[in-house]
């Protein structure tokens, strides 16, 4: 039987590709070059920062762009693996046209690219992680938009231990990204003289989580932090509540709200996420309800995700305008100018020694109809 599913992934992976390969940027045009994952078990993941980037690049382009030139995305698919991450960066960086390399999706796919952007003195910027590996040490080339994972499990822990909670155990998946949130994960539960009971893991880009419930089936804990994508997350709240391991399962933000839920279906009840950015439905903010009208026009669903690609391109735009579109260096002093921003009233901040844009986190559970609740 075919599967529709698997064909529309590959079609999009395919079309972005040939876009790539066949529609060469114009001389006057403002390049980012993207690696994300368009295809495989996690493809949710990229292509929605994709495009909520694209949504914010578009509308600028309608205008005018900056000072005349348009600026143009240009993606390539590396699956949420490493060695192809690494060989679209080398690619991108090579065109001397790209002015950044721009929201990278996933810390094993970032941090050897960063390695490669940082020799060829190419900007690297808002990525989707969180991983301290991004921030420590301190790396001119490197720019975060969001809050990091240290931030988001703090606040999953604070909130789990003030509800009276005292068993934790880890599900994360067995690369850096799941290394890094179970170092905050750690962190935070050190800070209040407590260690992790159990560790589960599963292999990135897999569903193979038996081992991982067994783990908890044997230690009962309380509540369950996870650090792995939607696909092998929603498995594994699944397996569990079927074998009746009776914890709070708590997410943090790089899972995939929208497919996280979707996966789910009824079982999603009581599952917590940490978000790194405000609410998709809010109206709170004047650039939320720019993302919310422009991905209306797409006839596209709101997303965590999405919103994150809107914003970091939102930010990126501004620092063009401020004199960013001449260079790679010019692009960096004028992220490096953006000292104190305000969005409607959410602030981020850049400076010559902090690339840390946000640390924003708030805690979202899901309802039984998959629903966001806060």
């Amino acid at each position: 039987m075919l599967n529709w599913r698997l064909l529309r992934a590959w079609l999009r992976a395919l079309v972005c590709t040939w876009l790539f390969l066949a529609v060469p940027a114009s001389a006057q045009d403002i390049v980012f070059g993207q690696s994300v994952v368009l295809s495989g078990p996690a493809s949710e993941l990229g292509r929605e920062m994709q495009l909520g980037a694209q949504a914010a690049f578009d509308a600028v382009n309608a205008a005018g762009g900056i000072k005349g030139r348009k600026i143009v995305l240009r993606t390539l698919d590396d699956g949420y693996e490493a060695d192809r991450a690494v060989a679209n960066t080398r690619r991108l960086v090579a065109d001397a046209d790209v002015l950044a390399l721009f929201g990278y999706v996933g810390t094993p796919t970032s941090l050897p690219s960063i390695a490669i952007a940082t020799e060829a003195r190419v900007p690297f910027f808002g990525a989707f992680t969180g991983a301290q590996g991004l921030r420590e040490p301190f790396n001119r080339y490197v720019f975060n938009v969001r809050a990091s994972y240290f931030d988001e499990t703090e606040l999953i822990i604070k909130q789990l231990t003030a509800e009276g909670l005292t068993k934790f155990a880890v599900f994360y998946q067995n690369d850096s990204y799941g290394q890094a949130g179970l170092a905050g994960v750690n962190r935070a539960l050190a800070a209040r003289n407590m260690k992790v009971m159990a560790l589960g893991t599963v292999e990135r880009n897999t569903v193979d989580v038996g081992k991982a419930v067994d783990a908890m089936l044997a230690a009962k804990p309380e509540a369950i932090v996870m650090i792995s994508a939607y696909t092998s997350c929603a498995e594994f709240i699944k397996q569990a509540k079927a074998r009746g391991v009776y914890s709070r399962f708590a997410n943090v933000s790089f899972v995939g709200t929208r497919p996280l839920a979707k996966a789910l279906g009824d079982k999603a009840s009581g599952v917590m996420i940490s978000q790194v950015m405000p609410s998709p439905w809010s109206e709170r903010y004047p650039w939320v309800v720019e993302y919310q009208k422009a991905m209306k026009a797409r006839n596209e669903p709101l997303s965590y995700t999405s919103l994150e690609g809107f914003f970091a391109a939102r930010i990126a735009i501004d620092a063009l305008r401020r004199g960013g579109d001449a260079s790679r260096e010019a692009f960096m002093k004028a992220l490096e100018s953006m000292r104190e921003m305000s969005y409607g009233g959410f602030r981020v901040a850049f400076s010559p020694s902090e690339h840390n844009a946000s640390s924003f986190v708030e805690l979202t559970v899901l309802d039984r109809s998959g629903n966001v609740r806060y």
